[in-house]
């Protein structure tokens, strides 16, 4: 049997009929505005080849942890799923059986964000118009591969499509962003930078440290053996980010918020004993947080806006790790301190009104009690929005009800979608629009924000904040 698939107009807004009108004319003014995409995980070769994309499960299963985690807790085996294993071994290289197989667990979905971001990528964007399930998969399976060859569906034309007026990819600092220079070169109006994430060469604990930090001396000329020399390194390439990747933003996926402010005699000792495998566990704690410091006083001198990502414990399932590598679905949300964490940083430059720092969370407990109180003082701190595990509709609203009262809309920075997903990043944006809108439309209809108000909030929310405080 065939069942319609239609998103609802008012979908996301308020059930109230006195708020939900308020919130449809609020929405209705934003809906259209151009996406700033400050934050993501694209692949920037997409833009550079503009080649078709793949087929169907290529492109929404395979890579999507999003989807594959909860077929994984259903059972599913992600060699199944196609999830290539870092041994080479055997996974399922048919896309037609792999999408099959996705059609025939999709009602796993229900209820949560990658439901909706599906059914506007499949509605909205590729004209599909009835639900996927066991019994249709192999017709849209061939309606959607069709769509793909076609040269509309290209990136270069989606992009376009998709109202994306700017979008950061994110790179390592040993990536020599040769799609990023060859987009630039092209001709093509498109603009897309990248960030520089350079968490393999400043965690002691990351899988890539001991062979990327001497590469990163090789291609900088610079001595990292060495305290000053290894800075050094560090500066050089976030001024190649600069010059070669229109970066605007570096970002640190550190597990935890802590930061040190060493005197640099200290700095360079703790630094000798994590390059001579000589660094306790702690040392490594301590130096994780004198680099967010260090990296700090770089965005002073030269303008990256610095965005700092704690608290994900990632890769605990050793089982799928140890098969399948890292962001496989196998990462959680921790308890993440902030307000003596960040103190030393804070203490260094937070009343710096020339520095950005983005501060972002997988610990909601925090927003009320830390986060915003923070972000509602320091001149350099803003709140990044509600992020992985709480960018869902429920995880939005709390993240409003939680920082407005003490932090206000202003020290928050708008919405970014963070995706590998690019199909998905129209249908993110879509929802964070909705949510703000309805939450705009409730300070409305209770006398708290009047309407002119909620329309210019409206509009910096959705478009404005992210555009300013990533510097696009």
């Amino acid at each position: 049997m065939t069942i319609p698939l239609s998103p609802h107009a008012d979908r996301l807004l308020p059930a109230d009929p006195v708020t939900r009108d308020i919130a449809r004319e609020l929405y209705g003014s934003v809906r259209d505005l151009p996406i700033i995409s400050p934050h993501g995980h694209t692949d920037p070769a997409w833009f550079a080849d503009d080649q078709p994309f793949p087929d169907p499960a290529t492109l929404f299963i395979v890579p999507d942890h999003y989807i594959f985690r909860l077929l994984y807790s259903q059972g599913v085996p992600l060699e199944d799923l196609g999830v290539p294993r870092i041994d080479g071994g055997w996974t399922e290289s048919d896309p037609r059986k792999i999408w099959r197989r996705f059609a025939a667990h999709v009602h796993l979905l229900r209820g949560t964000p990658s439901r909706m971001w599906l059914d506007y990528a499949f509605h909205e964007v590729l004209g599909i118009t009835e639900r996927l399930s066991a019994d249709n998969a192999d017709r849209l399976y061939d309606q959607i591969d069709a769509q793909l060859r076609r040269p509309e569906f290209r990136p270069r034309a989606l992009f376009e499509r998709f109202g994306i007026e700017a979008l950061a990819t994110t790179e390592n600092p040993l990536d020599d962003l040769r799609h990023h220079r060859a987009i630039r070169a092209g001709g093509w109006g498109g603009k897309v930078v990248t960030a520089f994430r350079p968490d393999n060469v400043v965690d002691p604990d990351h899988p890539r440290f001991r062979t990327d930090l001497p590469e990163l001396g090789r291609i900088t000329g610079q001595d990292v053996g060495t305290w000053e020399g290894y800075l050094a390194a560090l500066r050089d390439r976030r001024r190649y980010f600069i010059d070669h990747g229109g970066a605007t933003s570096t970002d640190h996926g550190h597990p935890t918020a802590h930061t040190e402010n060493l005197p640099q005699e200290e700095a360079a000792a703790l630094f000798a004993r994590v390059v001579t495998g000589q660094a306790s566990a702690h040392d490594a704690e301590r130096f994780r947080g004198q680099m967010l410091t260090e990296m700090a006083r770089m965005s002073l001198a030269d303008g990256l806006v610095m965005q700092i990502h704690p608290g994900a414990l990632r890769s605990q399932n050793h089982a799928v790790t140890g098969v399948f590598g890292e962001a496989k679905g196998d990462d959680w949300p921790s308890r993440t301190e902030y307000v003596h964490a960040l103190k030393p940083l804070l203490n260094a430059f937070g009343n710096e009104r020339n520095l950005t720092i983005i501060l972002f969370t997988l610990d909601e407990s925090n927003y009320a009690r830390e986060i915003a109180p923070l972000a509602g003082h320091y001149p350099a701190l803003r709140i990044g929005p509600a992020w992985w595990f709480h960018d869902s509709p429920e995880g939005m609203r709390r993240f409003r009800e939680q920082v407005t009262e003490t932090a206000g809309f202003y020290n928050t920075v708008g919405f970014n979608d963070d995706t590998r997903a690019f199909f998905s990043i129209p249908a993110r944006h879509d929802l964070s629009r909705r949510i703000d809108c309805g939450f705009l439309a409730r300070l409305v209809a209770e006398h708290r924000l009047e309407r002119d108000e909620a329309f210019e909030v409206a509009h910096d929310l959705a478009y404005r904040l992210a555009k300013d405080a990533y510097r696009l």
